[in-house]
């Protein structure tokens, strides 16, 4: 009997990438892959490791699916991700319910660890993190056919205090322009329309491999094959954001108007102790210049609140900075002490409870901003990549060019005549905190 196999993934789209390629390499070796748990003979559980809330979903979820080997037909739980990279000998003492593991630069070997921990073996394939994967490996995308994210590059070279990421993907490697764009053109006769570049720094793409910045070049050349329709911008670390990069997206009309650039605090003296690069007047004069050369851009950024030493001076200052910054779209998180980072020797940490009460604090401050940039749209017309059709209130929902897959707003459209799949020239006639409403155009 074929074995079947489900996998689940936890964590950021980086994470999911990797669980593509290792259902790519399952599939290729002839088992079945299953949507539903309880139907699975094998589970692997690509697990995250990055915060404390993080490491809790990974191993309840282990827990979680080692229950179908009592409930269902599971003969194998298998384990792979960050959390492994870190924990590798943790999870296999304190986890009897683990059959095998494999770690973030292992994981194109994860059909011999399947096989071996079918064979009553409990293999630990956990090595150097450092492994780069190309389009010949094979994929099995998993999000909707019309969309996909690309892994640009691996690993990280910033040591910012607080971040495990380097311990868990090692130091930062650049894929080749060629695999890269290969690897575009293969989502694009599959009829993906729309290609997310991801990286843990994407802005630093190419130092490593052409010893120079390479994304503007990476964008045009992504941008120039035929089918993609928008190409998405994540995660652009604001150390290396030049003007030639701005010049990129403002004149390359494939390239969305999005910018994803993580700024994590305001104030200079927690920017020093996270050991970011530049000031808050380097930030303030690198969005000028952006939103300068692209007016209609949408910028989305993420705050750490309650790090060590944010004091509530500090805290009432990143208020304002938000404020009179109006980013388009911000995530807030708590911040979690992460062993082996720098930042975990820091005093003066701030109290649970009063990390919880800023973080919602702000996230209210940024409601009110959002709202105030959604209502900017209304009578304009923009495109629109429709996603799905609501037949209980008889609309279809999509996204715009402004906002990214699962994180940001939704845009829902009467009137409209699209396929799904398709972009549609909607024009807005209601917005609200996050999300808009408006009427296809033919």
């Amino acid at each position: 009997m074929t074995e079947r196999v489900k996998v689940v993934t936890l964590g950021c789209e980086k994470n999911l990438v990797d669980s593509e390629i290792m259902s790519g390499l399952i599939d290729a070796r002839g088992y079945q892959l299953v949507d539903q748990a309880d139907d699975a003979t094998v589970i692997i559980v690509n697990t995250c490791g990055f915060i404390d809330a993080a490491k809790e979903e990974s191993v309840n979820t282990i827990l979680d699916m080692a229950e179908f080997k009592q409930t269902g037909r599971l003969k194998a739980l298998i384990v792979s991700g960050c959390l492994t990279q870190r924990y590798k000998k943790q999870l296999m003492e304190e986890m009897p319910e683990i059959d095998g593991i494999v770690g973030t630069g292992d994981f194109h070997h994860i059909t011999d660890i399947v096989d071996e921990a079918l064979n009553g073996k409990r293999p630990v394939k956990v090595g150097n993190p450092a492994f780069d994967y190309d389009q010949k490996l094979p994929r099995l995308v998993t999000t909707p056919r019309y969309t996909a994210y690309v892994k640009i590059a691996e690993g990280c070279d910033n040591a910012c205090t607080f971040c495990s990421i380097p311990i868990m993907r090692g130091k930062f490697r650049s894929r080749s322009i060629e695999s890269i764009v290969a690897e575009v053109q293969q989502l694009a006769d599959q009829g993906v329309k729309e290609v997310s570049l991801i990286a843990q720094d994407s802005t630093n793409y190419g130092t490593d491999l052409y010893d120079k910045f390479m994304l503007p070049e990476l964008l045009n050349r992504v941008s120039e094959v035929e089918g993609i329709a928008w190409v998405r911008l994540h995660y652009a670390y604001p150390g290396f954001f030049s003007d030639e990069l701005i010049e990129t997206i403002a004149n390359n009309p494939k390239v969305c108007n999005y910018i994803d650039m993580p700024l994590q605090h305001s104030e200079d003296s927690i920017l020093k102790r996270m050991r970011r690069p530049g000031r808050q007047t380097d930030t303030r004069a690198l969005v000028q210049r952006i939103r300068s050369r692209i007016p209609d851009v949408a910028l989305r950024t993420s705050i750490i609140v309650g790090f060590p030493g944010e004091t509530e001076e500090d805290f009432e200052r990143l208020c304002d900075f938000v404020r009179e910054m109006k980013f388009d779209r911000l995530g807030v998180f708590t911040y979690s002490p992460e062993e082996d980072t720098p930042a975990v020797r820091l005093p003066n940490e701030v109290p649970e409870d009063v990390k919880e009460w800023r973080s919602n604090t702000l996230m209210e401050i940024q409601r009110q901003v959002s709202k105030e940039l959604n209502g900017k749209h209304i009578g304009k017309e923009i495109d629109v990549l429709v996603e799905r059709y609501d037949g209980r209130s008889d609309v279809y929902v999509g996204r715009s060019a402004y906002d990214a897959p699962e994180i940001d707003g939704e845009v829902f459209i009467s009137k409209c005549k699209a396929a799904i799949g398709e972009i549609q020239r909607v024009r807005i006639t209601h917005a609200y905190e996050f999300d808009m409403s408006g009427e296809g155009l033919s």
